[in-house]
């Protein structure tokens, strides 16, 4: 039996005619102005692309389910993290600098975030794939973002400003040390780990309180998350498939091979943070395992794709300020910051009223808040309108209480974090090359840095590049100068080639 195809409508939901042909006076006439599909059609195409996000422009996601498999419950009440807890989530990945149309196999971290949509309203974490970040202070955000996408005079990304920012950033080494080594540029989103990075905080039953990083470990492959391409490899996929990673997580679970993660926490007791060596708030700092082991938590699946992109995907939108009951935010100040910035962001981007919007509506009883009218509100406000009122208008609930809060005075100031025993912006990142990656993986990275570096940077930045990589460890930033000063000199002696100096002395 053959298929019913439905009938074309206008949006108003009015039967349409033709999906090919103009109105027209007479088949070679002018077109009329009262042809009101084709007016339509036009009019919305022109407006059918919403702004893209500032950073994190190119990416994709899918939906899937939470389920809590241990008992955590000592640490928080937040319902969705008690045993056996089940929910419906959403998943987004991504790059960082990219605009929306760039190529899935740029070297750059991922975004990694999870909505989580529980009987207590959305929780949402907004991480990435590596465990720290480039900067500790917001105000150094918006600059940092800057250095990474396009020079105001040619429209190019530039390498020189890349390493400019890092380089008189010191703060940076750790994570571009992940950055140009294999997880710089994934395999797929799927062989991925993804990390809150930031310190959060879990209140529990009894209003005790505990600091947590999240860690999600892949269930695919290695859970190390280190599943790469080579630079090489990602140059290649870059020119034949710039959606490599869009297109290998749809037709993944369109397969039915549905990617798994395990949550893990590292929980820090409240009062260890007041001592601990490293500040604990220093988004570019990780906590030692020995110090603060991983327990599980549970696991997050992925089993559905997107049936529209646009307004399940590219609609849907993340902030760190969507905490429920249980889980609070930490005096890292990037994350304080980000818990405006994002909401203020969507706002932008997606209007005033974008919680109303399918995929970031929660699932749980009844919105019953004081927002009122705006762009594109689609739920009518219902008298009264404001609070306190005496004629059954919603009412706060502070018998909830467990606010995420701690104690803290002393002078308003503009100053850097206070200094621990083991605060410094190299020894991490030297670990990280001397004593996390092998052999393979060190040549991989001082090949990556040095091609990096090579490509376009002024002299007095590669100058202060090399100090930069002699400080996280000697011998590898001998090895980066070394060949970069090989390969510019090869550069400069070709045919028809120069010196990155002299190219920037134009």
């Amino acid at each position: 039996m053959a298929k019913t195809v439905p009938p074309t409508t206008t949006d108003a939901g009015i039967r349409v005619q033709s999906d090919e042909h103009s109105l027209t006076v007479s088949p070679d006439g002018p077109i009329v102005l009262n042809d009101h599909y084709l007016i339509e059609q036009m009019a919305n195409f022109n407006r059918e692309r919403i702004p893209e996000r500032q950073p994190h422009a190119k990416g994709s996601g899918a939906f899937g389910t939470w389920k809590t498999t241990a008992d955590v419950s000592k640490y928080t009440k937040a319902k969705i993290f008690q045993p056996g807890a089940e929910c419906e989530t959403a998943m987004r990945f991504s790059t960082v600098a990219g605009e929306r149309g760039s190529p899935d196999t740029w070297r750059d971290p991922r975004g990694f975030s999870v909505k989580f949509y529980t009987e207590d309203g959305n929780f949402d974490m907004v991480g990435n794939n590596t465990p720290i970040f480039f900067i500790r202070d917001p105000l150094k955000f918006q600059h940092f973002i800057r250095s990474q996408k396009r020079r105001a005079d040619n429209g190019l990304r530039d390498h020189d400003m890349m390493w400019d920012f890092w380089t008189l950033s010191p703060e940076s080494a750790h994570q571009v040390t992940y950055l140009m080594g294999d997880r710089g540029v994934p395999k797929n989103w799927r062989e991925m780990n993804g990390y809150s990075s930031h310190t959060y905080m879990l209140i529990n039953e009894d209003g005790e309180k505990f600091w947590v990083k999240f860690h999600f470990h892949t269930n695919v492959g290695d859970e190390s998350g280190n599943a790469h391409l080579t630079q090489d490899e990602a140059v290649k996929i870059a020119g034949e498939d710039s959606d490599y990673h869009r297109r290998d997580l749809f037709d993944a679970i369109a397969e039915g091979n549905f990617p798994s993660w395990t949550l893990k926490w590292q929980i820090m007791p409240f009062e260890d943070a007041k001592t601990y060596r490293i500040n604990p708030f220093d988004l570019t700092k990780t906590w030692p395992h020995e110090d603060y082991p991983l327990i599980e938590v549970g696991t997050l699946t992925l089993n559905e794709n997107p049936v529209d992109w646009d307004t399940q995907i590219e609609q849907l939108a993340f902030e760190p300020n969507n905490m429920v009951p249980g889980i609070g935010l930490s005096p890292d100040k990037m994350l304080l910051a980000r818990g405006f910035s994002y909401s203020d962001a969507h706002r932008a981007r997606l209007g005033v009223n974008y919680k109303q919007i399918p995929v970031n509506a929660p699932k749980n009883a009844d919105v019953h808040s004081y927002s009122r009218a705006g762009h594109m509100r689609t739920q009518n406000a219902v008298d009264p309108v404001y609070a306190p009122n005496s004629y059954g208008g919603p009412a706060a609930q502070p018998q909830v209480g467990g606010e995420a809060t701690w104690y803290s005075d002393g002078d308003m100031v503009r100053e850097a974090y206070t200094l621990r025993e083991d605060d410094d912006d190299w020894s991490q990142a030297g670990a990280l090359v001397r004593e996390v990656m092998d052999d393979a993986q060190r040549d991989r990275f001082v090949s990556n840095v040095a091609g990096h570096l090579a490509d376009g940077v002024s002299e007095k930045v590669l100058v202060r590049a090399f100090d930069y990589w002699k400080n996280v460890d000697q011998k590898i930033g001998e090895r980066i100068e070394k060949e970069v000063r090989d390969m510019i000199g090869g550069k400069s002696n070709a045919p028809g080639m120069a010196s990155a100096e002299s190219i920037k002395q134009g």
